[in-house]
């Protein structure tokens, strides 16, 4: 049974003849007659009782026309559904991103041009979001930092200082800034090791050899703005990620001697892709070339 056949026994049943049918698919009609026949011998059944040159539905007929016409609509639906969904105007694009700070401003960018698209949003640290990329939970990710490895195609987005804060009681809460010298003598509040912040805070300090003193890992933004409240130890972050509260205190650490690099990134297969293409063309439009503070 194909498509094609379908089509042709719905105009004969709806147009009560296989002239009548022919027309209205445009077609001849020895064509449409050759689609009925095949139709019903391939199945044994006689669809329609011919009575000259009138056409009746047969019993089979009668059952079989509502299934082929909810065949046929789910056709229809198809096609739209690729149409649409090829000319984005249907759909999800889903990201996956470190944090909300940076992929907002992308998504506001991507929705003024696919305002009828849907989008799905997955935060986590760079790792986790490599990994949805790969299980192809994600399309798009937004990372803290680039990846050598020819299965990802990343772009640049923009640079950004990391910056210490405490809370409003600790000695530093009322300097502007710190030292990098002076960071590494805080009991430090860090992130898990897969968090990009934290990499880049061990890796300035180490190339200034110093020693980081951790005094406690934890897993999420929130939890470590929490402790960093209630005196825990100081934390850091991405300055474009700092939520302020009136219980903590922001420090420069002097010089910006960390920063960390957001990229757009996604699989280098799916670079090409419709979906993702439009992704990375609308965040060419809002990317912060020179963005300090």
């Amino acid at each position: 049974m194909t498509l094609t056949q379908i089509r042709s026994f719905i105009a004969v049943a709806q147009h009560g003849g296989f002239t009548a049918a022919a027309r209205a698919l445009s077609t001849s009609q020895t064509t449409i007659t050759s689609q009925i026949q095949a139709l019903e011998r391939e199945h044994g059944v006689e669809l329609f009782h011919r009575r000259g040159r009138r056409v009746e539905l047969s019993a089979v007929g009668l059952e079989f026309l509502p299934i082929a016409r909810r065949i046929s609509g789910y056709e229809s639906d198809a096609i739209s559904l690729l149409h649409d969904s090829g000319a984005l105007q249907r759909g999800t694009l889903k990201i996956g991103a470190v944090g909300p700070a940076h992929v907002t401003e992308m998504i506001e960018a991507w929705h003024a041009i696919y305002p009828r698209m849907q989008l799905s949003v997955t935060l986590g640290n760079s790792e986790e979001v490599l990994r949805d990329l790969d299980q192809y939970a994600c399309d798009v990710g937004v990372v803290a930092r680039a990846f050598e490895d020819t299965r990802y195609y990343t772009q640049p987005y923009g640079t950004f200082p990391v910056i210490a804060f405490v809370d409003k009681a600790h000695r530093f809460a009322a300097r502007k800034s710190i030292t990098l010298k002076e960071l590494a003598r805080e009991p430090l509040l860090m992130r898990e090791p897969g968090s990009t912040t934290r990499r880049a805070i061990e890796d300035a300090l180490g190339e200034a050899s110093l020693c980081p003193s951790i005094a406690m890992e934890i897993g999420s933004r929130e939890a470590l703005r929490e402790a960093v409240a209630r005196g825990l130890g100081v934390g850091t972050v991405s300055q474009a990620e700092y939520v302020p509260d009136e219980r903590l205190r922001p420090l420069r650490i002097e010089g910006d001697p960390v920063v960390t690099h957001i990229h757009v990134c996604c699989l280098s297969e799916r670079r090409e892709s419709r979906l993702v293409a439009s992704f990375f063309s609308a965040v060419e439009r809002c990317r912060p070339f020179a963005r300090t503070a």
